[in-house]
């Protein structure tokens, strides 16, 4: 069976972390980060990094096809250069923690990241106006791909850091979900042989997000739907909520 020992209970919370991976990409970015946690308590707290990652990628790919015309390539190359030592110091992480420490690594992780969107959302000073596009300072460009590699080999949490980063670039809402897509589809691949190094990737985790695509696509296809219907900024305090929940559970 794909699925180990899973039982029906723990498959159908994979389901539905699946289906929430879908609607991040497409959609809502906060949803995602119940998704890891639902993984992580699942599954093995280190195993479920890379055994969600392959969903992340197909998340991706769905979310370049359907909004790769709103990039904006100049902001995506200039967060790239910082993503690799983030990417390298979360590998290395990786690599000297257990599971225990890993579970408490992934539930302050998100919290942080949390309160990082749960700022954004309260304090607009400094925030560009959408459509009128600026670079920060570089500095800030360094951090900030820094902050989302490390933050999303270890935790698959990098989102946050880059929303608040594109919404201070100015990008407006479609610009700013075709450029996130295509910078964590590089990201994400970038990621690929790191976790597969590390044992986090196996024929077993392939085989259960094979099973698991399914429920991903329909929460892709749930965001495309819902992206011009929702009240994004309400929508995602109530999602990161309920993350932050997660996440304490995390740490219990």
């Amino acid at each position: 069976m794909p699925g180990g020992e899973l039982t029906l209970t723990a498959w159908l919370c994979l389901a539905v972390a699946a289906m929430l991976v879908g609607v991040a990409k497409t959609a809502i970015n906060g949803v995602g980060s119940i998704a890891v946690v639902i993984f992580a308590a699942v599954l093995p707290a280190r195993e479920s990094t890379g055994a969600i990652l392959p969903l992340l990628l197909l998340g991706d790919v769905l979310a370049v096809t359907w909004y790769r015309r709103h990039a904006d390539w100049s902001t995506i190359w200039r967060l790239l250069p910082g993503v690799l030592p983030g990417l390298l110091l979360g590998a290395w992480f990786l690599s000297v923690v257990d599971d225990a420490l890993m579970r408490r690594t992934i539930a302050a992780t998100l919290l942080i990241m949390c309160a990082i969107q749960l700022w954004q959302f309260a304090n607009s000073a400094g925030v560009a106006t959408p459509g009128s596009a600026r670079h920060p300072h570089g500095l800030l460009t360094v951090a900030a791909g820094a902050g989302a590699g490390f933050t999303t080999m270890t935790a698959n949490a990098g989102g946050p850091i880059t929303t608040v980063y594109l919404i201070r670039a100015g990008l407006p809402m479609l610009r700013m979900i075709g450029t996130g897509a295509w910078f964590f589809l590089a990201v994400n691949l970038a990621k690929v042989p790191f976790s597969a190094g590390l044992g986090l990737i196996t024929p077993t985790s392939l085989a259960r997000d094979a099973l698991l695509a399914l429920p991903l696509l329909l929460g892709a296809g749930l965001g495309i739907l819902l992206v011009d219907r929702l009240r994004q900024r309400q929508f995602e305090v109530v999602a990161l909520g309920f993350s932050a929940v997660a996440s304490v559970s995390l740490l219990l």
